[in-house]
Order: structure tokens, then sequence, then C-alpha cells
């Protein structure tokens, strides 16, 4: 009998927690993509909600989103593309915001490679030089404005191999398919350092600033989940863990 009376209120917490768990379809930019599978892991495990995330470029999940694909929140490489979902009407009113603010950087998998202002790109010691598709990829853009600025579009055009998403280019160039490659600063740094190879981060003023917004999609109405998601990503936890991986946060 006691057994009984001491189960029966942790079997009502149980069934009350469940009832309020839901879960969130996110389309999540790829750049996005270590730090956002520990936000899911961590925002599961404090809050009992559940994020199903689909990882790819921010331009294919606008395209996919238009033809009504379920997602129901998306964590975007731009504040373009949200805003452009909103004016649609296709995002909840008012639930944009800035979750992140990205960083680019010029990385080779190759310890030494890269010097610290990016002179590589000049000496030209080099085949290829991976980046992101400039048009549907708003690092792959950020690259081709740093290129344009240093004076090197027409000395590297023919060298330039083209990833869908910021995660194929960074495979490019892990995998030495590239010598060299413009890729998200949080693909090569946790807890503040970069982890190998060698860097060059490119100062903020040779690319227009990479805003990253979020949006509750319109499917997403109402989705206990993905409100609170919206507000995981504001906390104190969340934001620490995004500034580890080289972002900045408002």
């Amino acid at each position: 009998m006691k057994q009984i009376q001491l189960f029966a209120p942790l079997l009502a917490l149980t069934c009350a927690f469940s009832a309020y768990a839901d879960e969130v379809s996110v389309a999540v930019a790829a750049n996005f993509t270590t730090p956002m599978k520990t936000i899911a892991a961590d925002f599961e495990k404090d809050t009992g909600h559940k994020a199903i995330l689909a990882f790819g470029s921010t331009g294919k999940f606008y395209a996919q989103i238009k033809n009504g694909a379920p997602f129901q929140m998306l964590l975007a490489a731009d504040d373009e593309t949200p805003a452009r979902l909103e004016k649609e009407g296709a995002t909840v009113a008012g639930s944009r915001f800035t979750y992140a603010i990205g960083a680019l950087v010029l990385w080779s998998a190759k310890p030494g490679f890269v010097d610290d202002k990016g002179a590589v790109l000049a000496k030209g010691d080099f085949e290829h030089l991976a980046l992101a598709n400039p048009k549907l990829a708003p690092y792959g853009a950020a690259a081709m404005e740093t290129i344009a600025k240093m004076g090197l579009t027409d000395k590297l055009q023919a060298r330039i191999v083209q990833g869908e998403n910021i995660g194929q280019a960074y495979q490019f160039a892990a995998t030495g398919n590239a010598e060299l490659g413009f890729v998200a600063l949080s693909q090569v740094m946790k807890d503040g350092k970069i982890g190998s190879g060698s860097a060059w981060i490119v100062p903020a003023a040779m690319h227009a600033p990479i805003r990253q917004d979020a949006a509750i999609l319109a499917n997403g109405k109402g989705n206990a989940a993905a409100e609170a998601l919206m507000k995981y990503l504001r906390s104190a936890k969340a934001t620490a863990l995004i500034k580890s991986y080289g972002y900045t946060v408002e």
C-alpha cells in the first residue's frame, strides 16, 4: 500500500509532464548544425519538448517552405529570408528575432597553411578554394564579398569550388579536396578555440553582417514546443553555448 502511495504522485507528475510535451520541426541553417544539436538535446532535457532538426541551406529551405514543407520553425543563416517569409505571411507575427551573428573564417585542415592576414589568397599557392553557393548561402555571399574587397575576384574565380551549403564547403576543405575554404567560424571553433588546422578570422568590416534570424512559421502557430524553443534560444544557457562557437549574441 505504501508503495502505491509513493508511486501515485510520481505517475501523476509523469502524465502531466507528457501531456504538455510537444514536438517542433525545425529547419536549421547548416552553419548552426553543431551548436543546435547540443541546444536541442538540452532543450528536451530541460523542458520535455522535442525539436526535430533538419539541416541545409537557407535558400533551399525557403523554397521548400513556400512549396508546403511542414517545417514549424526556421533558424536561418540570414535575416532577409525570415523577413521575406514574414512579409509574405508565412510566419507567426512578432516571432522573428536575431539568435546569432555569424563570423566568416578562411580555414585549412593543414596547420600553418593559412596565415593570420589571409595573404595566402593573394599568393595563390593552392588549386581549390571552397565556399558555399553565394546564391543560396549567406556565408558564401560573404566570402565572395570578402574576395572582391581584396581585389582577387578575377584571380580566384577559376579556383572556387562551390558547395550546396556551408556544410558541404567545410567538407571540401576538411577532406583536402580543397586546400582551403571560407567556412563559418562555428564549424571550426568550440569553447572559444579553433580546434585544428590553420585559420584567418575575416574581419567583420570585410562583408555585410551575417545576422541570423529565427521565426516560428505558420505551421507552428500555437505549437507549445515552438514557443518554448524560441524562449530557450534566448536563455543564458543557450546564448553561452552559441557564443562558445564564435557567434555574437545581441
